[in-house]
């Protein structure tokens, strides 16, 4: 079992180019099932998020390839 505490530090990090997209920040959850539809991973935002900030990465929990102790793997397009 795995708490949501728990999953929230995890790194996620993309396994097509090796690059760390963040943190996972919420979840999408299937009301009926109770089964996890999506991760959202907040954007990048810079110094001056006014300026410039990045839309949040959403990753379907199909493109989840493995949980470990301290990262996420996942496989999205960039």
């Amino acid at each position: 079992m795995l708490l949501y505490s728990e999953l929230k530090c995890k790194d996620v990090i993309n396994i097509r180019d090796c690059k760390r997209l963040g943190r996972v920040e919420d979840l999408e959850i299937d009301e009926c099932s109770g089964c996890i539809c999506k991760i959202i991973v907040p954007g990048c935002s810079r110094f001056f998020s006014f300026l410039h900030t990045e839309p949040d990465v959403v990753i379907p929990y199909k493109d989840i390839r493995q949980i470990g102790p301290d990262i996420i793997l996942v496989d999205v397009k960039a």
